[in-house]
């Protein structure tokens, strides 16, 4: 294979030198700055099962009765007994419902008078291995005398696979533990309890758990490794819209996730279930510690995606803040820092960064963000804190702090904006880029989208002056609860598959110098424009408002869609939790669910123009109108009347977004016109030009690229990013590069196919592979594919 691909790079240089046209120059004499060395990371949040049903490795599912006051996600069968839930409750004298703690407040009751079986699926089928080892654990009391057997078996069927006696019920809580050893293997095993008796027996914390768990955050082995993989420098945690939470009561509060897993205070997610804390704040830290990285902590700021706290309240905030702090760091002589010992780790965590809140903005956040990150420079000023920054908005003070951006998008547009921080203003706040992703037009994960990221991280790596730390997102997916379209490692309860991306974070992590080069690109063919086109469509977040009078017509006036709402709208896609309703000529969206959206329209339509009405009933934000909307896509291209909290108006277009300060009053109609082409966009509210946007200044190469310098081992590194449709021929030249090896070694990620993705079933078909490829004096020439991300390491002689 190797003496293959050194005969094609022969022959490829004697054939293609004239020709080539496209050189990529780095002047190795001259470096510029230092390589940040926190540069790329991960970021956890419990998204789409991200931890619970994912990265945690508990097999059973609602394992402390707490996610319902029904028996949820367990089965129940007997001829002669119920089982019911029961909420702590004391003012019973005959038959109190004394709770396993003072912090877990349900559990189940069991009434038999006879057999009885009560089996536990996990999540989607428990896994278990042949001959490994299961821990098992159910906490029992009896308000009066049980009298009878039980037995805690893993079953597949009517197949046991291993089990054991349970015995010793008391009248007070009491934990039965043992380890239970599978004579085969399964993918879809049950956990079953099973007995025959007389009278009540109360349930609790029924656990089983694989003994072989990675690191010492003990969390799933396969998932563990396959973060140890990416070699992130920092991970940051616990997120994301789970921080803020729905409402306040809501919000991730970490003194709940600590101390004893029967005692941590489960919390529902707004992603669709309750948490268990199984993964809290101390193994959150553990973890990043597992994995070589700076843990960064995101808190709380007093602000959720419906409610801000009284401005009196503030100062609970402030000491969570600082109490978590002193719990990664404090010594064993603190408060905190003895609840860290004693829950096994007496060594600080050396937390470094805090992030206070998550995609906030606002008057309220400002004020909020400035007590507390000014309380915590305060007490422990050697620590790094992290604003957000939210339509182009942050707070200003204290002027210390480092700005977290967000951007998911297309592939295109990380494309168009490899080169966005090239011309930022040094010297001023880092950047911290703490969620992006090509979230669209891209299938499921695609090579497309990975292209795209890897384009735009080229940028971030020549400007990591600026840019300091940057994480994909999401991180997680359980394929059987996915929430959010695109996501980065993707499992069931026993395989998992990275997209695409997966690889080139990978390749980027494992290929950074100290020290980055100057490097220029010339002869580059440009890119394509995509041809922007696509039908309309009508959007709410967090709110509710209605539409009428909707027109589509060409420029001229020919009529290309009419809806008066009389009739339906059979013929739209809906996407998002809404709730749409026709009435009277009114189509209503009456959910306040976030980004709800129904399009409709065909995917030609180039140039038009949109006419409706439409106002804001009630709820966080005014309303949206897409615009070149693609069916099957999530694209964002739309106008955003009354966004960010009903704050601003802002047009996205496939290059940028555009925002002006602009808000809507509830109840009044609006008359709507959107004037629609290729490379431009005029949005006029009641007749008046409000805002346009224009595409017509890209000019962007197909070809991106970065370079840096290993200090110590002298490597020089170079990373090409192909991101056109055709193989492109390139000479790569390297002023003042000295002696070094006549073979390179280059990692390429490519396939047959743009539009191809990996997956369950064939979870390597765009993997990366190693070539040699041969130096020749200061140069090298090299075919790039199309689509494809090229790594160089080129060492010394």
């Amino acid at each position: 294979m190797i003496k293959k691909a050194l005969f094609s790079s022969f022959v490829l240089m004697a054939m293609t030198a004239a020709a080539q046209k496209t050189t990529i120059t780095i002047d190795v004499n001259k470096p510029l700055h230092a390589v940040s060395p926190t540069l790329f990371g991960i970021f956890l949040e419990d998204i789409n099962l991200s931890v619970d049903g994912g990265l945690y490795p508990e097999l059973v599912r609602n394992r402390s009765f707490e996610d319902a006051d029904s028996l949820c996600f367990w089965q129940f069968r007997s001829l002669q007994g119920e089982a019911k839930v029961r909420k702590a409750d004391l003012s019973n004298a005959k038959n109190p419902a004394v709770p396993l703690n003072a912090r877990n407040r349900q559990f189940l009751n069991v009434d038999v008078q006879g057999d009885f079986t009560l089996s536990n699926d996990g999540y989607w089928g428990m896994n278990v291995e042949k001959g490994e080892k299961y821990d098992f654990s159910i906490a029992l009391r009896t308000p009066n005398s049980y009298q009878g057997n039980m037995k805690a078996k893993i079953v597949v069927g009517d197949n046991v696979l291993a089990e054991t006696d349970i015995s010793d019920v008391t009248g007070h809580w009491k934990y039965t533990k043992a380890t239970l050893i599978p004579t085969e293997a399964s993918t879809n095993a049950q956990l079953v309890i099973e007995g025959n008796g007389k009278g009540e027996v109360c349930m609790d914390m029924i656990s089983l758990i694989p003994q072989k768990r990675w690191g010492k955050s003990g969390v799933r082995k396969d998932l563990g490794e396959a973060l140890d993989n990416l070699h992130p420098t920092f991970l940051r945690f616990p997120g994301g819209c789970w921080v803020e939470g729905e409402v306040i009561s809501q919000r991730y509060q970490w003194k709940n996730t600590i101390g004893n897993i029967d005692s941590r205070i489960p919390l529902w997610n707004l992603w669709g279930y309750t948490a268990t804390h199984g993964i809290g704040y101390h193994e959150y830290l553990q973890l990043a510690e597992d994995l070589g990285a700076e843990p960064l902590f995101c808190i709380n700021a007093g602000v959720s995606h419906k409610e801000t706290i009284p401005s009196d309240e503030i100062d609970q905030w402030i000491q969570d803040a600082l109490d978590a702090i002193e719990y990664a760091n404090g010594p064993v002589t603190s408060v905190w820092g003895a609840a860290r010992a004693r829950n096994g780790h007496p060594a600080p965590f050396n937390l470094k960064y805090i992030e206070v809140g998550n995609e906030n903005f606002g008057s309220v956040y400002f004020k909020n963000f400035e007590l507390i990150a000014n309380a915590i420079k305060t007490r422990f000023p050697e620590m790094q804190i992290i604003s957000n920054d939210w339509s182009g908005s942050h707070p200003s003070t204290p002027s210390h702090a480092m700005i977290d951006e967000h951007y998911y998008n297309t592939p295109d547009w990380f494309i168009l904006n490899a080169n966005k921080y090239d011309n930022r203003k040094r010297g001023g706040e880092k950047v911290f880029i703490g969620e992006y992703a090509v979230t669209s037009q891209c299938g499921k994960g695609n090579l497309r989208g990975a292209i795209g990221e890897a384009a735009f991280m080229t940028g971030l790596e020549r400007n990591s002056d600026v840019v300091a730390m940057a994480a994909y997102a999401p991180l997680f997916c359980n394929v059987e609860h996915q929430r959010w379209p695109i996501n980065l490692i993707n499992y069931d309860n026993h395989r998992w598959y990275g997209l695409p991306s997966y690889y080139v974070q990978q390749m980027f992590a494992e290929n950074q110098g100290t020290v980055t080069l100057p490097v220029s690109v010339t002869g580059s063919p440009l890119v394509d424009i995509p041809s922007s086109s696509g039908g309309i469509g009508l959007g709410t977040w967090n709110n509710t408002a209605e539409f009428k009078d909707l027109k589509v017509t060409t420029p001229k006036g020919k009529v290309l869609y009419q809806n008066n709402f009389s009739s339906g709208i059979d013929d739209w896609e809906m996407q998002g939790d809404g709730e749409w309703n026709v009435s009277n000529g009114v189509l209503s969206q009456n959910s306040l669910a976030a980004e709800v959206t129904a399009f409709v329209g065909k995917d030609n339509w180039r140039e038009y123009v949109v006419t409706l009405k439409a106002r804001k009933l009630s709820g966080e934000n005014g309303f949206q109108i897409y615009f070149h909307h693609q069916k099957g896509e999530n694209n964002r291209t739309r106008w955003d009347i009354g966004g960010y909290s009903n704050s601003i108006s802002q047009m996205q277009t496939i290059m940028d977004s555009h925002s002006i300060n602009y808000s809507i009053e509830p109840g009044r109609w609006y008359n709507i016109r959107l004037e629609v082409s290729p490379l431009t966009v005029k949005g006029y509210i009641d007749g008046k030009l409000v805002q346009q946007a224009s595409l017509t200044d890209i000019n962007r190469k197909t070809v991106c690229a970065s370079a840096q310098k290993d200090e110590k081992s002298g490597d020089i590194i170079v990373k090409v990013v192909n991101t056109g449709k055709k193989d492109l021929t390139t000479k790569v030249l390297l002023n003042g590069i000295g002696k070094v090896a006549d073979l390179a070694e280059a990692t390429v990620l490519s396939s047959g196919s743009s539009l191809d993705e990996n997956s369950l079933d064939a979870p390597t078909k765009v993997v990366p592979h190693k070539e040699q490829v041969r130096i020749n004096g200061n140069h090298l020439v090299h075919k790039f594919p199309a689509n494809s991300v090229t790594v160089f390491r080129i060492s010394k002689k």
